[in-house]
């Protein structure tokens, strides 16, 4: 018997042992799984349930449980869950009671960070109504686009937004769209106010029977894209895919004893599904904030107890940039979650702000799948985990960045990429990771779904990102496919050459884009940069870093100073103007410089040197 159990131990151990140096992130993987498993499954089996479970439900029963506990922090206010219930209640039976809306119809959001942006998507959720989130930067053209793709047929705007719909109101007024003002008073003809008919409607709980058409493949919300590349497209959100989002931040570890910094756009999935939502499921409270500001922020989470923060493309670089404080490490953040952390900012972050567990997550707002760095990996945005592979299929493919599309084989099928090498990340289409599409715009649907990847008939959703896995089994994001471009014969990922630059010394921010320059092949590469404050561009500096970290094709020939790199509301860089504006220097009122290898700098672009380029005269 002893001998048996010895014999036992030793191979465990050994097997412990090898799985340890060949497969050091086998129990990791199986943790994650399990936790996946240990969320969702409860959800997907309430949503399975005669009656269609909701995000709604879950709100009422954490108001049920714990009434009196804060849910909202905003600038001098608390509100409890109770208080949010009862204000939902009020909007939703003062909508109702009115002739012009009906229950059910689709209505746009056009409104800031704020409270009442909560308790009208509540109240709006209570009436079964679907909502269009409006980019509250949205103006004119983009304005009425929006609405019109929504097809909604209320607006509610914000106080401060009343210019904006007013420039906009003869057309809204044309196709029948009713406005309502977030004011007491409003004397524009064609918008009414709503505030005074919230204050005297009641705050008793609207009938259950006003969403019993709402189904899990029922609209939810529309939210839009950033539009970096033209007019937003709205991505449809389904009921189903709402609740999923429920557990976004409980399968991170937030509990309802955490404090959620959320000062991301609630009009953007970031802020409205990971802030709002993830934070009803958790019962946590929300510290809401009506826009990013890097100098409050650290204040902001001290002051409040700040357990847990959001971030979004280049916010924690925003904060890497702040100031240097005695008391930087001084709060009680432990958890940030977000995406879009470049490796390096990440490192200084950490550095600079102590141990917080980043939990760095990729996914698109209308994708079939999401990825979650849950190993802590710096740089990676996930693992390419096997058994989350066989759940929801997906792969990496080869691109060609010049013609802007997959490259094929003879028989048709796409070819996989090998491993280390960047491809275009696809999902498979299925019942379990469905693709719903933009409303009003088959078009741009149908350009999501990849026909014929890997076998004749299947189709994939075509994230129109390039990913890189490499040999451990780690993800990372490499560019989208309209960013890269081609010059050489080679392929330039405009996000390296980014992080590369904002590593020289005085760059604060950089922004690289391929121009296209008479009788070349492809795009050369080139960066609006901003520099620190004080700091001059220094052509030699900068020459000599960008050849020492970069090989000579990627290296940015032409260099534009900006006193502010444009960015969206979600932190996007904005490329598509730059593009257009090339190098031509009557064009640009910023300073110019062309790189120059015979003296090893950059130097002044001139009208003489552009005209040389443009007739041929310099080849680049």
């Amino acid at each position: 018997m002893y001998n048996v159990i010895s014999v036992f131990l030793a191979t465990l151990v050994g097997a412990l042992l090898v799985l340890r140096v060949f497969f050091p992130y086998f129990w990791p993987d199986i943790l994650y799984i399990v936790t996946l498993f240990r969320y969702f499954v409860p959800v997907a089996v309430r949503c399975r349930g005669k009656r269609t479970f909701l995000v709604l439900d879950r709100f009422l029963e954490q108001t049920a449980a714990q009434p009196d506990r804060t849910f909202i922090v905003f600038e001098n206010e608390l509100f409890s869950y109770r208080d949010t219930d009862r204000r939902s209640n009020k909007i939703a039976n003062a909508l109702e009671s009115h002739p012009l809306f009906k229950a059910g119809d689709t209505v746009a959001l056009f409104m800031g960070n704020e409270p009442a942006f909560l308790f009208t998507w509540l109240a709006l959720a209570k009436l079964g109504s679907p909502v269009a989130f409006l980019n509250y930067n949205n103006r004119s053209k983009s304005l009425l686009h929006c609405i019109n793709c929504s097809n909604a047929k209320v607006l509610i705007a914000a106080q401060e937004l009343k210019e904006a719909v007013e420039d906009v109101l003869p057309s809204l007024r044309e196709q029948g769209v009713h406005i309502f003002l977030m004011d007491k008073n409003c004397n524009t003809p064609g918008m009414e106010s709503l505030c005074d008919q919230v204050e005297q409607a009641s705050d008793s709980q609207p009938s259950r029977a006003l969403l019993s058409h709402i189904t899990p493949k029922s609209p939810a919300a529309y939210i839009y894209t950033s539009g970096t590349t033209g007019l937003p497209k709205a991505a449809v959100i389904n009921q189903s895919r709402l609740t999923t989002s429920l557990v976004v931040l409980s399968s991170t570890g937030v509990t309802r004893d955490d404090v959620i910094y959320l000062n991301l756009p609630l009009y953007h999935t970031a802020g409205f599904f990971v802030g709002f939502i993830g934070s009803i499921d958790t019962g946590s409270t929300i510290l809401l904030k009506r826009k990013f500001s890097a100098s409050q922020f650290w204040d902001d989470c001290r002051k409040h107890n700040v357990t847990v923060i959001q971030y979004i493309g280049e916010v924690l670089r925003y904060l890497c940039n702040t100031t240097k404080r005695e008391n930087d490490k001084d709060h009680k953040v432990r958890l940030a979650v977000g995406n879009g952390l470049r490796a390096e900012i990440w490192r200084e972050f950490l550095r600079r702000f102590g141990k917080i567990e980043i939990r760095e997550f990729y996914g698109s707002t209308e994708g079939n799948l999401a990825f979650v760095n849950y190993t802590g990996k710096i740089g990676a945005i996930g693992r390419d985990n096997f058994i989350f592979k066989r759940l929801f299929p997906y792969t990496l493919i080869e691109y060609d960045t010049e013609r802007d599309e997959p490259i094929r084989d003879v028989n048709g099928l796409c070819i996989e990429s090998p491993k280390g090498e960047t491809g275009l990340f696809v999902v498979k289409i299925t019942h379990i990771a469905p693709f719903v599409g933009y409303a009003n715009n088959e078009k741009q649907t149908e350009k999501k779904r990849l026909q014929n990847v890997l076998k004749k008939g299947d189709v994939y959703f075509n994230s129109g990102d390039l990913l890189r896995i490499d040999k451990e089994g780690f993800l990372y994001f490499q560019d989208r496919v309209g960013d890269t471009f081609r010059w050489k014969g080679e392929n330039v990922a405009t996000t390296e050459v980014a992080d590369i630059l904002t590593i020289a010394d005085g760059v604060k921010e950089a922004n690289v884009y391929g121009v296209q320059v008479p009788g070349h092949e492809g795009r050369i590469g080139m960066a609006a940069v901003m520099m620190k404050e004080d700091v001059q561009f220094d052509g030699v500096k900068v020459y000599s870093h960008v050849a020492s970290y970069l090989p000579s094709y990627a290296q940015p020939r032409f260099i534009r100073i900006q006193n502010a790199v444009e960015v969206t509301g979600t932190f996007k860089q904005l490329k598509v103007k730059l593009v257009e504006e090339g190098f031509n220097p009557d064009c640009i009122q910023d300073r110019l410089y062309i790189i120059d290898y015979l003296e090893k700098r950059y130097v002044p672009m001139t009208d003489q040197v552009y005209s040389s380029i443009i007739s041929g005269g310099m080849k680049l």
